[in-house]
């Protein structure tokens, strides 16, 4: 009889690969909103310089997430990406309950968010503590 031996990777490994993946997923619709910041700001219903910026803090915020990924505590990532992506939701909630409503400042809401909360989530990784 042969024995299998099976692997499977730690739990700090998965929760690693998802803090680097959050990061990139960032940081590509950065680069979408750099690429194309006019046709995704019509898309979008905002001005092209507030494209142009949510791409720029996009990146600098996901590459910041990336580069941090060792160094600080899972713990804080953990809670800085549950509560970076609750206010995903809840500004892409907002802005829909906006154009729903006739408004035109929907997509504004989201852009906007997308502006602040890379630099915040960033600011933040850069003052926590480092692991240990």
């Amino acid at each position: 009889m042969t024995q299998t031996r099976t692997t499977t990777a730690p739990a700090t490994s998965n929760l690693l690969a998802g803090i680097v993946a959050d990061g990139a997923f960032k940081a590509v619709l950065g680069a979408a909103f750099l690429i194309a910041p006019s046709q995704l700001g019509e898309l979008l219903g905002t001005v092209t310089w507030l494209t142009t910026v949510a791409g720029v803090a996009l990146l600098l915020g996901g590459g910041i997430e990336i580069r941090l990924a060792r160094k600080r505590p899972l713990r804080t990532y953990l809670r800085l990406m549950v509560a970076y992506d609750t206010g995903w939701v809840l500004t892409a909630l907002a802005g829909y309950l906006v154009a729903r409503q006739g408004g035109t400042a929907g997509g504004e809401v989201w852009v906007g968010y997308q502006t602040a909360a890379p630099l915040v989530f960033a600011a933040l990784l850069l003052k926590a503590a480092p692991a240990r």
